[in-house]
């Protein structure tokens, strides 16, 4: 298969090492001249690191293809995969792009992290070709893909191809910003940013606290079923009816912080001390090598 990657950027590198390991070529295309260019070199440790894990094993690796203009790199393609920034007017002029000179055929699907189909699809020759597939970072190793589309048969071959490609899917039943997971990543940590600016606890207490209890829990399980074991022997059925009052009473003391700048700088001052000297880059390499571990660990690559 021939796959486009509109947009050079974190996202965009990422999926491409994953599609060349897999054996597809892929175009690539880039406003900036820079980060087209560079693509080649930016995909060393990914791919690096995909081969490690032992994807796309048994496959001669894609071609990788640099193109000057998005019409150029969604010729002939099977599936076009943008990550321009988040910006619906911005998008739908790169669709207008693609969306003629893409085969009629072809599959465009969106990164996007947070708008929705609804408003970007609008003005689309083909809205029905269009699905949003939003990967969770880094796209190469985290293995969730959050399809949405209007068209079934769309959405069906969306899933095989990133399926094929050892990914997770899971399918969103309507539009919501935010999918799935960002939503529950939100909740998240808006009540993360509350213990902080409320004084029960700093940033790295925070960190370690969900790292070593529900995070470990929640890789294992996802938060309904976490709550159904949660209920011994009876199950969901059972917590509900017996510890759904005390999970109300700590919904109801949730707090909605507000990112004020006394707030901010009360984040910022704790994630640098957090990370204790180390560069982002530095702190990128150990996740991604937890991350590996994890994956190894459970199988799941």
């Amino acid at each position: 298969m021939k796959v486009a990657v509109l947009g050079c950027g974190l996202i965009g590198v990422s999926w491409t090492a994953l599609f060349l390991v897999h054996g597809h070529d892929v175009a690539v295309w880039d406003p900036s001249p820079t980060a087209r260019d560079g693509v080649a070199d930016r995909i060393a440790l990914p791919m690096a690191q995909l081969v490690e894990l032992g994807l796309g094993k048994g496959r001669s690796r894609g071609r990788l293809i640099s193109c000057a203009e998005p019409e150029e790199a969604a010729q002939g393609v099977d599936l076009v995969q943008e990550n321009a920034p988040e910006n619906v007017p911005l998008k739908r002029a790169l669709y207008t792009r693609v969306d003629a000179a893409a085969p009629v055929d072809a599959i465009i699907a969106s990164s996007t992290s947070s708008l929705v189909w609804s408003d970007l699809a609008v003005g689309m020759t083909h809205p029905q070709r269009f699905v949003t597939a939003h990967p969770f970072n880094p796209p190469h190793l985290m293995p969730l893909v959050e399809i949405f589309g209007r068209d079934p048969a769309t959405v069906s071959r969306a899933e095989a191809f990133y399926q094929d490609l050892g990914r997770r899917t899971v399918r969103l039943r309507r539009d919501a910003v935010g999918h799935i997971a960002n939503r529950l990543s939100s909740a998240l940590w808006r009540e993360a940013v509350n213990i902080v600016a409320d004084g029960i606890a700093d940033v790295a207490e925070v960190d370690a606290a969900l790292v070593h209890g529900p995070g470990l829990r929640w890789s294992v399980v996802g938060a309904h079923m976490a709550y159904h074991l949660g209920g011994g022997p009876g199950g969901m059925a059972h917590y509900l009816s017996h510890l759904g009052p005390s999970q109300e009473r700590r919904w109801s003391t949730l707090g909605k912080p507000v990112l004020t700048p006394e707030v901010c700088d009360l984040l910022i001052a704790g994630v640098e001390a957090e990370a204790a000297g180390r560069s982002v880059a530095e702190l990128e390499a150990e996740r991604d090598a937890g991350l590996i571990a994890t994956i190894k660990a459970r199988d799941i690559s």
